[in-house]
């Protein structure tokens, strides 16, 4: 068999993979179901030995298509929402902060992580942006997709799981998506345009994550101030997901069971320090504030947006603190995150820095 067509049976391969485990727990109502399934699911056939992978292009193109989806949250009324709560907001941003500095530290003295690596494995962001500057900046996309994977899964499966145990939550309802208007379709052209444009110059400026970051920054003005209306359909930005999804998967060739595990014990302990000092801001705030507990809770959260604003839904909670309060945690980490990152890769030191023999630091792409 000649090389391009192995390489094409390759890349169908991969992209049929991530449509059946995306599908699978995307159509499910699986929180992040469309990421988190193709992840899943290409892993597990490039750990059986078959050949995954996509092309360098395919993967540049999506990101730029998820930043587009990304932006569009931003609306007004959620812009106006932040404003409305201070308070809250500015003591999430700082349970944030310590957040990533406290598992940055532990993965780098527990599990003894590289500095890039234990940085974005525990920054509490959205899974793609977080996957997307981790491919850009040379890390480890196996060992920060299983601990930031652990994160989104726990939170979304376990906090429900509490809540209702107290008494507060019931059954969510699955959200519907709309199609692309055709009337809308200007809309569109001006929103794929200014927010490539930005993109590019994000990228050429060398941003970690740049096609990412300024294609959301783009969208995100547009949205924010009212400009468009126009959204990336529903069919497309599942679809880039999948495609994402499968170049992370892709990555788990040749992986060892034994650095497996040990992935894994670093994500639930990293979990485990994100929600004490996640916990200990929440209580805080409800000691200062009058405000029902499972709000604060939802709010505070470092889960995937869509799955807490469901849940907040289900709880019949307001959802406009809930969302303000994602959405300020989305912004704040992708402002800083790619600068701090490319920063850390930038320092001399620490790259060049010797691990002390703690225990297996992840595998350098």
């Amino acid at each position: 068999m000649s090389a391009p067509s192995f390489a094409f049976r390759s890349v169908a391969e991969t992209l049929v993979i991530a449509a059946a485990g995306g599908a699978a727990l995307g159509l499910g109502g699986f929180p992040a179901g469309w990421l988190s399934g193709a992840i899943l699911s290409v892993a597990g056939a490039a750990l059986a030995g078959r050949p995954m992978a996509l092309p360098g292009w395919v993967a540049r193109v999506i990101f730029v298509v998820i930043g587009i989806s990304l932006g569009a949250v931003v609306t007004p009324e959620l812009l106006r929402g932040m404003a409305s709560y201070p308070l809250s907001i500015a003591m999430l941003i700082a349970a944030m902060a310590c957040v990533a500095a406290a598992g940055t530290a532990y993965l780098r003295l527990v599990h003894g992580w590289t500095p890039i690596n234990a940085y974005l494995a525990a920054t509490p962001g959205a899974l793609s942006q977080v996957m997307i500057v981790a491919a850009e900046a040379g890390a480890d996309l196996r060992a920060i997709a299983i601990v930031q994977s652990i994160r989104v899964v726990i939170v979304a499966v376990g906090l429900p799981a509490v809540l209702s145990l107290l008494g507060f939550v019931g059954h969510a309802a699955r959200r519907a998506n709309g199609p692309l208007s055709f009337a809308l379709i200007d809309e569109f052209a001006i929103l794929i345009a200014v927010s490539t444009v930005c993109a590019l110059i994000a990228h050429r400026f060398r941003l970690p994550g740049g096609l990412l970051f300024g294609a959301m920054i783009g969208s995100a003005v547009l949205h924010g101030t009212g400009l468009i209306q126009a959204v990336v359909p529903w069919w497309v930005a599942n679809a880039a997901m999948v495609v994402l999804g499968a170049v992370i998967g892709a990555r788990f060739t040749n992986m060892p069971t034994r650095q497996l595990l040990n992935y894994f014990a670093a994500g639930f302990g990293a979990f485990a320090v994100a929600v004490v000092i996640a916990a200990a801001f929440a209580a805080g705030l409800i000691a200062v504030w009058p405000i029902p507990v499972a709000e604060v809770a939802i709010a505070y959260a470092p889960g995937s947006v869509d799955a807490m604003m469901l849940l907040a839904l289900a709880l019949q909670l307001d959802p406009l603190y809930v969302g303000a309060h994602h959405i300020a945690r989305i912004i704040f980490v992708s402002m800083t995150m790619p600068l701090i990152a490319r920063l850390i890769t930038r320092a001399p030191a620490r790259a060049a820095e010797i691990e002390p023999p703690r225990g297996p630091a992840p595998f350098q792409d």
